[in-house]
């Protein structure tokens, strides 16, 4: 039988509580409901680090960002650390790569591995982008979106032979600043898109780090953001809930024009894999680099590690092995990626890609179950205080029933933190009581012994990540910085006690 083809779709920002397969209040998607349909819901897959370029290195590298050197979307990933394409392409699969890459856009730090690719310089334009590729860069006419699947279908249609194929369609929808396209623009324009549950909390019980962030509607999002100034009336405090709605309403309506676009796109790819009978031996994957606030708790953006920034949607259809309509609620991460798509095609992710610090999930798409899958994700952000958002620096373990966050507040180094520190602070959660995240428990007595319980578990998880916990100012960290060899040495070290402890 001939290896599984892989498309792996990937967008931008894409919270999954705007897609109607996981039942969005505010928009609906089809034809992503169709991957869901014909295959699998994950319902508990986390980034592990919340921010595009974090992201992306972990998914293809298998690694956690100590490990592949992309702390934040200032560095650029090092070219040593292997990954899960460069295997597949040595395999004899053919590879490609179209849309956004942010890993990088020079020398080694561009695309490796892939027979073709095209793509954005940084986050790309929506309208005529800029494009490169290995012959230089060009301005391409249309809509980002569209491009991109035009890309990725006329190079499905130039494949000859027998080889299996890996194609990588990323697109930039919906990063921010959210421009539609232009026959999309009709939709949700009556100023009547729902308001999340948490709209309006007051953070009263959270820790000063989470009050400090620049991420709210109603203060945060700027012109460039809704394309136009706020009215005279809705200006000062006193008009700040108003101003909020009305803000909102122009966000979520250029939001959900731009994945109306990704949603099209993806169910011409899939009519078109059907037409060229590829669907049965092909899996297809639709993702996003992490979650994203639609309004939760009055938020735009990502980075923190409530819910809607942590989870990522994935979709995974693959008639060989998938049944139609399934679920899966185990914890899974982006760190497990690399070896899923490796088992899949047939490969041990242990032998080829043994900087992995994932496992495949594979027996999970089966609806089996594993005896020994980890029962929590570990996160970490890095980005410490950056100009934009100041969000902090932090970590913290999420299983089932509980959340536990650590705002060590600290940059470490990390390119685009800032040298200032703050104190330290907790937060917890109890999930199955407070689904929305709106009551920290931290110091509330009744807690000690899950807290007591959650932080073991914690620095168990960091041990076993070789991540390294915060001790002050003093901790070591990673030199970070594009190409360093810090990275290689880290690598180094790592699969040294990989095999030491195998």
């Amino acid at each position: 039988m001939s290896k599984t083809n892989i498309i792996f779709i990937m967008s931008d920002d894409h919270a999954a509580h705007a897609i109607s397969a996981y039942g969005s209040r505010v928009n609906q998607t089809p034809h992503l409901d169709r991957i869901a349909q014909d295959g699998m819901r994950m319902d508990a897959v986390y980034c592990t680090n919340s921010i595009c370029s974090p992201s992306r290195a972990s998914i293809l590298t298998g690694t956690y960002s100590h490990i592949n050197g992309v702390s934040s979307i200032w560095t650029e990933m090092d070219y040593r650390v292997p990954t899960f394409v460069d295997v597949l392409h040595h395999k004899g699969y053919k590879t490609a790569l179209f849309g956004k890459w942010h890993l990088g856009e020079h020398g080694k730090a561009l695309p490796r591995g892939f027979d073709a690719w095209k793509i954005f310089p940084g986050q790309g334009d929506y309208v005529d982008p800029e494009m490169i590729d290995e012959n230089g860069s060009t301005t391409v006419p249309g809509y980002a979106t569209d491009i991109v699947t035009d890309l990725s279908i006329d190079w499905l249609d130039g494949l000859t032979g027998e080889e299996p194929f890996c194609m990588l369609v990323h697109h930039k929808a919906p990063h921010r600043p959210w421009i539609p396209d232009e026959k999309h623009k009709h939709l949700y324009a009556d100023g009547q898109i729902p308001e999340p549950e948490t709209f309006f909390d007051d953070y009263a019980t959270r820790s000063q780090a989470v009050r400090n962030v620049h991420m709210t509607i109603a203060d945060d999002m700027g012109a460039e953001d809704i394309k136009t100034e706020v009215p005279e009336e809705l200006r000062g405090p006193e008009n700040r809930e108003a101003r909020m709605r009305w803000k909102y309403q122009i966000y979520m309506r250029d939001y959900l024009q731009c994945i109306q676009s990704i949603d099209d796109n993806v169910g011409r790819l899939l009519n078109h894999l059907d037409e060229r009978g590829l669907t049965e031996n092909t899996l297809v994957v639709y993702t996003s680099d992490q979650g994203f606030f639609l309004g939760d708790h009055g938020w735009f953006d990502k980075r923190l590690m409530f819910d809607q920034s942590l989870q990522m949607p994935m979709l995974m259809k693959w008639p060989a092995e998938i049944t139609a309509g399934s679920r899966c609620e185990a914890i899974i991460t982006n760190v497990d990626f690399a070896a899923t798509f490796l088992d899949i095609a047939g490969i041990n992710a242990g032998d080829a890609l043994p900087t992995s610090q994932g496992r495949s999930f594979r027996p999970l798409l089966r609806g089996e179950d594993i005896d020994d899958w980890p029962d929590a994700a570990y996160y970490r952000y890095w980005e410490h205080d950056d100009p934009i958002h100041a969000a902090p620096g932090h970590y913290g373990i999420r299983t089932a029933d509980y959340k536990l966050i650590h705002y060590y507040n600290a940059g470490l180094a990390v390119p685009g933190s800032s040298d200032r520190i703050y104190d330290a602070e907790w937060e917890l959660y109890d999930l199955r009581n407070d689904p929305t995240e709106v009551r920290n428990v931290a110091d509330d007595p009744s807690y000690t012994r899950i807290r007591s319980e959650l932080e073991q578990k914690l620095a168990e998880y960091q041990q076993h990540y070789q991540d390294e916990p915060y001790k002050g100012p003093g901790t070591p960290h990673p030199q970070w910085g594009p190409h360093d060899e810090g990275t290689l040495e880290r690598v180094e070290k790592y699969v040294e006690a990989l095999r030491a402890s195998s």
